[in-house]
């Protein structure tokens, strides 16, 4: 027995070896602090073991036994402890290797795509000094709208003035963008699919707060003394995400980019007061559902963004609890707390009793919501949502939008921020990705009541464009009704207006926000009424509201120009006239929309070069036909109505003159965009083989700007296939 226990000090001295060069490998040799102290401790008690084992008594010596079980206990029991902390460091630092490793991955593809910006305005810039025009791709950081004369670009982000390959990567890179020309379907998840088991909601919602049927209808509510709460706030139909998951097929046919509103923990049923960021709301089922709609929502190739409620929070939250009860609290520096607040001692939201607001100037506030790796903000891009809905953008600030926003890009490449925006967007867009349009939604508005005129609409969209820019818009919601304001229905009565209204939405430029049972006629004066439940027994092809929506959608997904074309008004008398357009000339859209009350017919010019004579373009809502003579389009609009004219691909002569035109259905093989489209005849002036920065136009380089590009449908991350920017580009 003894010489088995010397046998086992032996083996346990053998195994600290082991440990110990395992440790240094791990620590690649001890270059962290901890992990080297570790290193050193298990050496150390290496010795001490092979020392035990060389000098142990013989098997026949009486002590031999204890001085073994000596051993053995030093190894056992008090190295045990520092392999453990050995092993948890070389997990950690695994983890943070495989993190590193994440990160520079992401920081390549960013870096790759840089690289074609780089090109792309290289080659832009003779453009900039000859016309004026400075587009980019995907850029925020704007100039000033000034004179091209003093070498700043005005932030136009137009593409059309620039030789013809630089328009082909301009709208790749729009494509590879899921950002922009996106369509979104909001969802209120209490109210939008009805639960499998109503009555296991019980245990979530207890009184004072009441659970109804899905038939029952929403109600105008009273002030709840003791709870702060308006009743209608405590009213709950229980809708969760099983429910909505299985109404993910109908999501799918109304858009790519699924929004919910606030899902995390708080005592209301609209969630606004959040006393929990990092726990998904029982009342809407576990983080296993989380996964499974977040798994399913990208299976069906769209995307999941989350409303972040981050100027304020529920004071329910024990964040809130902590930092009213103790002056010394880490959270007392999170709130506005003082008697200058008055009676509650607290600077609360719109001076409700329910909500606090955040004092976001607190850093160690910023780490917990967005800068952090196991920040609020990262910790939902984790678990699989792609993006951000900040509720009251303007009252988090731009500079704090800013942060937010890198840090969400840092979190999750490619991830999307939006901010509720209800100010003109210029500079708002360059804090974030894009804003929620509410001004886009009130030219709309007034241009749909008669209060703007369409001529006037037309110049305050081309003057935003310019000041922002083409991109910014593209990213943009545009916003005609939500959970806070009147459904479509209520606000215009006559379905012609309605349906006018909701055209502009979908052709104008920008991504187009859904409210849910917008599409069936819902109807909803304000809240709560705008937040009733789902009708989903008015869906159905007699359903006119659902019929036009369904033509729309479809136009929008078939119509690529619609989704990322530039938008160039049209000069009109009465008409809001533009073209939406590609690098393509077949993908060209004229919309002419009609805000009066009388058939308007107007000869307008298209300044478009490549729309060549007795061209016919069809209206995709009348099916009506017109043709182009001399550049100009002449067609009769009714009133309150939209013409969207596309271009027809013609056999036959009318088709056919288009053989060296790039960008047609019938343009011969081999004709190239960098000769013939845009500012084509200023290259070939220079020389055929030169581009417009003297990069020389040879195979080579013809090879690196036809890049082919892929994005991954989880990370977002763009990257070139094996490819290489040429050094003569960039320069």
């Amino acid at each position: 027995g003894a010489a088995a226990s010397v046998g086992v000090v032996v083996e346990e001295a053998a195994s600290v070896g082991q440990a110990v060069l395992a440790q240094d490998d791990e620590c690649d040799l001890g270059s962290d602090t901890q992990c080297a102290v570790n290193a050193m401790q298990l050496r150390g008690k290496k010795t001490v073991a092979a020392e035990a084992a060389s000098s142990s008594p013989s098997p026949s010596s009486p002590s031999s036994s204890s001085f073994a079980s000596h051993a053995a206990a030093v190894i056992t029991k008090e190295d045990e402890s520092a392999r453990q902390q050995a092993m948890e460091d070389a997990t950690k630092l695994r983890q943070k290797a495989a993190q590193v490793e994440a990160d520079a991955a992401a920081e390549a593809a960013k870096l790759r795509y840089q690289a074609i910006e780089l090109q792309f305005q290289a080659h832009a810039e003779q453009a900039h000094r000859e016309r004026g025009s400075f587009p980019t791709i995907g850029s925020r950081a704007n100039q000033d709208p000034v004179a091209p004369a003093n070498g700043s670009w005005h932030g136009g982000g137009l593409v059309d003035g620039l030789p013809g390959q630089e328009q082909v990567l301009a709208m790749e890179a729009r494509d590879l963008d899921w950002h922009m020309g996106a369509i979104v379907y909001q969802v209120f998840v209490d109210r939008f699919a009805p639960p499998e088991d109503l009555e296991s909601k019980r245990q979530f919602i207890q009184p004072p707060r009441t659970l109804h049927n899905w038939t029952d209808p929403v109600f105008a509510g009273v002030k709840d003394e003791e709870t702060k709460y308006y009743t209608n706030e405590l009213a709950f139909w229980g809708g969760d995400l099983k429910s909505l998951l299985s109404k993910l097929d109908y999501i799918k046919s109304m858009g790519n980019v699924l929004y919910l509103q606030p899902i995390f923990k708080a005592y209301s049923s609209h969630k606004y007061d959040t006393s929990d960021y990092f726990e998904l709301d029982p009342e809407y089922g576990t983080l296993e559902d989380f996964t499974a709609l977040a798994d399913a929502v990208h299976a069906k190739g769209m995307h999941l963004v989350l409303d972040g409620v981050f100027n304020h929070m529920g004071i329910r939250s024990t964040w809130f609890q902590d930092a009213m009860a103790s002056n010394v609290s880490k959270e007392r520096n999170w709130y506005f707390i003082g008697e200058q607040y008055g009676k509650r001692g607290y600077k609360s939201w719109q001076s409700g009793d329910t909500l606090a607001e955040l004092r976001l100037e607190d850093k160690s506030l910023q780490e917990t919501i967005w800068n952090s790796s196991d920040s609020v903000v990262a910790t939902w891009l984790k678990r699989g949502a792609d993006g951000w809905r900040l509720d009251v953008g303007t009252e988090i600030g731009r500079e704090f939008l800013w942060d937010l926003t890198q840090a969400a890009h840092r979190h999750k490449y490619g991830s999307l921020v939006v901010g509720e925006v209800s100010a003109y967007p210029r500079w708002w867009t360059e804090s974030m990705d894009g804003v929620l349009s509410f001004w886009m939604g009130w030219i709309i508005s007034g241009v749909v009541s008669g209060k703007m005129g369409g001529v006037f609409a037309g110049m305050q969209i081309q003057d935003l464009i310019y000041s922002s820019s083409m991109e910014q818009l593209l990213r943009s919601w545009i916003i005609l009704s939500n959970h806070d304001l009147p459904r479509l229905t209520s606000k215009y009565p006559d379905a012609t207006l309605r349906k006018f209204a909701v055209t502009l939405q979908f052709v104008l430029p920008g991504s187009v926000c859904i409210y849910y049972g917008e599409e069936i006629g819902m109807t909803g004066s304000g809240d709560p009424f705008n937040r009733a439940p789902m009708e989903w027994d008015k869906i159905g092809d007699g359903n006119e509201m659902y019929a036009h929506f369904t033509n729309l959608l479809g136009m929008r997904r078939l119509h690529r120009a619609l989704r990322i074309g530039d938008f160039h008004q049209l000069l009109s008398f009465s008409l809001l006239a533009f073209i939406r357009r590609t690098d393509r000339i077949d993908e060209i859209v004229i919309i002419l929309a009609n805000p009066t009350d009388r058939v308007v017919e107007e000869q307008l010019n298209v300044p478009v070069e490549d729309i060549l004579e007795y061209t016919l373009f069809r209206d995709i809502l009348s099916n009506e036909t017109v043709r182009i003579h001399g550049a100009t389009c002449t067609m009769a609009v009714p009133p309150h109505s939209t013409r969207i004219l596309t271009m027809v691909n013609e056999i036959g002569p009318n088709g056919a003159q288009y053989k060296r035109i790039y960008g047609h259905w019938q343009t011969f093989k081999g004709v190239e965009a960098t000769f013939s489209l845009g500012n084509s005849l200023g290259e070939l002036i220079r020389d055929p083989n030169v581009m417009s920065n003297g990069t020389v136009y040879d195979d080579g380089l013809k090879k690196d700007l036809n890049l082919t590009m892929n994005i991954s449908p989880r990370a977002n991350d763009i990257a070139i296939q094996d490819q290489e920017i040429p050094t003569q580009a960039l320069s």
